[in-house]
């Protein structure tokens, strides 16, 4: 059969047996879940193909005030104890789950990859989670947070001048939120690092058809986290479909990382052109044979690997071209 009417060919031999080990553990759907369920699965599995942890010189716990009053957890991680160097520049960075499941734990190997290579801090975002807390909580949380570092750097032994914000999936539509508003107030951002983000407020693609089923994410799954998630009448808010915007003129420059065989990857290369047309710098990479989260794969799938290098490269240029 030919790889236009058999997509499961496209993949690597590596991915392939990822997704026949998951099939064969009879995973439950995550459709079939509660959100409690659907956080602990996560929670228990989400390193089992991740990388060993990275040792870090420095992890501090932090808290987060948000405008209702609420404090949000955040944890700061560097290659460098503060009292030891420079400040660092910083990338803001928030997890990936479909706003209903993920955390600081899911992507701590990432964050910690992320700020090894790149050297720099990155502090990891615990964004408030629906169905508790539904549409626009976490873009709410997530810009306060935004803020907050950014005001805070210097208690923090940080750089000012040098910020950076980034997300995966549906941190990745946070992030790219961010740099929207960022823009709109004046808040210098050095690069908005997109990996596989959502960016339309329907799944209408040709790679939602075409990668529906059995590549990880499927259709049920996104329809399960939307329901959690936001209203209907809410989706053509922009800060749901950062496509929607008014504008994308003058916005941070773009790292967009996308996995060739996953539903998003036609809205990615969709909002990178449209950012491209604005006359935004973009720098766009499709991981080719992987699916969605392989970012979060590196112990089994080498194309996550070289996508934190990617990634980290990225930030490095666009922090020493920050004055």
């Amino acid at each position: 059969m030919s790889t236009q009417h058999n997509p499961h060919s496209r993949l690597t031999d590596a991915m392939r047996l990822v997704l026949r080990n998951i099939e064969r553990a009879g995973r439950p759907p995550m459709s079939m879940l509660t959100a409690q369920q659907a956080r602990l699965f996560y929670e228990l599995s989400a390193s089992i193909l991740d990388l060993p942890e990275p040792r870090m010189a420095r992890v501090e716990d932090l808290q987060i005030p948000m405008r209702d009053g609420q404090l949000i957890k955040a944890r700061l991680f560097a290659p460098t104890l503060k009292t030891e160097a420079a400040p660092l520049p910083t990338l803001v960075y928030f997890h990936g789950g479909g706003f209903t499941i993920g955390s600081i734990q899911t992507h701590n190997v990432l964050c910690r990859e992320l700020s090894r290579i790149a050297h720099c801090a990155v502090i990891s975002v615990d964004y408030r989670l629906a169905p508790e807390h539904r549409f626009p909580t976490a873009t709410n949380d997530a810009w306060d947070a935004l803020q907050w570092v950014y005001k805070s750097g210097s208690v923090l032994g940080l750089r000012a001048n040098a910020l950076a914000v980034g997300g995966d999936s549906a941190g990745g539509t946070l992030a790219a939120v961010c740099a929207i508003h960022a823009r709109d107030v004046g808040l210098p951002l050095s690069l908005q690092l997109l990996i596989y983000p959502g960016t339309a407020a329907r799944q209408e693609s040709a790679s939602h058809h075409k990668f529906d089923t059995g590549f990880m994410l499927d259709k049920a799954t996104v329809d399960w986290f939307f329901d959690h998630y936001i209203d209907s009448k809410d989706r053509d808010d922009w800060r749901f479909a950062p496509m929607l915007a008014e504008r994308h003129d003058a916005l941070a420059p773009a790292w967009i990382g996308l996995a060739e065989c996953d539903p998003l990857v036609d809205e990615g290369v969709a909002y990178g052109d449209l950012l491209r047309m604005a006359g935004v710098s973009v720098e766009l990479e499709i991981y080719h044979g992987v699916v969605h989260g392989f970012v979060n794969m590196g112990r089994v799938i080498p194309e996550s690997r070289r996508a934190h290098a990617d990634a980290a490269q990225a930030l490095r240029k666009a922090f020493s071209t920050s004055i």
